[in-house]
């Protein structure tokens, strides 16, 4: 299929842009569907999505959208447009079946997981706390479930022992665009095949999901630090308050979970399920980042104390 097709795109964040500007590159985007401004920054200001803005930027028309059910004016609008094919990146609400059924080669997604493998909201998050060491990205085709819809392509990647999050789902993201080009290139041949396997779920992350625990091993601790980053971000309880941790590392020493073995020039070496974790940089509740050495001795953390109660 050499020819340029009609596209809507529908995605919201900062992570989908690279894939709306590699749309705009090789096909003719005739929409683009995000979510409404949202109050970002301390003065609370409206601002919109990154994907408007860069829509906007390239000449694309924008829609910002509360609710695609039973919204007959936007429906409406749609079927007006014929698309021949749609693409979410990240968009952030389940498409309703009388939207899915407008483009003629339906609405296609890219998920960033070996589907059935977590499904969800974060699934390279829950990949990463889960200790996985492969990961990738597939192609599939939306249905009215929860990434249960056929798949067109995937394609297979390890996972580094020190990648975050962040850094997961970008590099995913871009071998996304790859492989999605690939397929709608080929729409006319390509005949999705049904998901296989076991699924597992990928819920969107809390607050509570970053607390550290102390009681698991000290890989554990450190896969859960990679998967939270950038937020919630890995904490723990101190007298009180939380205690945000931007740089820990897992080593080995021995302990009750929680215990401060030393305070040194290196960080804070607390024990942990097996093994140790050393805190390298900290951020006290409502306090400015600092290493974790100056907090210990700033809060007259000493060898022996316990981190991690309420």
């Amino acid at each position: 299929m050499k020819r340029r097709l009609r596209l809507a795109f529908f995605g919201s964040p900062k992570w989908a842009v690279p894939v709306l500007e590699a749309l705009a590159d090789r096909h003719d985007v005739v929409l683009a569907v995000t979510q409404p401004d949202k109050p970002a920054g301390r003065g609370l200001k409206l601002t919109e999505s990154p994907v408007a803005a860069r829509a906007k930027a390239l000449g694309i028309p924008v829609e910002k959208l509360r609710r695609l059910r039973k919204n007959a004016d936007f429906l409406r609008r749609f079927r007006a447009l014929s698309p021949d094919a749609a693409v979410v990146a990240a968009y952030g609400k389940i498409i309703p079946g009388e939207v899915l059924e407008v483009p003629r080669y339906g609405f296609l997604n890219i998920h960033p997981s070996l589907l059935p493998k977590y499904r969800g909201a974060a699934p390279v998050n829950w990949a990463l706390i889960e200790g996985e060491t492969e990961s990738g990205v597939s192609i599939m085709r939306l249905d009215e479930g929860m990434d249960t819809g056929p798949i067109y392509v995937q394609e297979r990647t390890p996972i580094g022992p020190d990648e975050t999050a962040l850094e997961l789902s970008e590099r995913l993201r871009d071998q996304g665009v790859a492989l999605l080009l690939g397929v709608l290139e080929r729409l006319d041949e390509l005949k999705p095949r049904p998901q296989e396997g076991e699924p597992s779920y990928a819920p969107r992350l809390t607050k509570e999901d970053g607390r550290i625990r102390f009681e698991d091993p000290a890989q554990k601790i450190y896969d859960r630090h990679r998967g939270v980053q950038p937020w919630p971000g890995s904490w723990f309880w101190h007298q009180g308050k939380r205690i945000k941790v931007h740089t820990l590392r897992p080593e080995t020493g021995e302990g009750a979970p929680g215990e401060v073995l030393d305070v040194g020039p290196n960080g804070v070496l607390v024990a942990t399920g097996k093994g140790a974790v050393r805190l390298v940089e900290v951020q006290p509740e409502g306090k400015r980042r600092m290493s974790a050495e100056a907090w210990a001795r700033g809060y007259g953390v000493k060898a022996g104390e316990r981190l991690g109660d309420s």
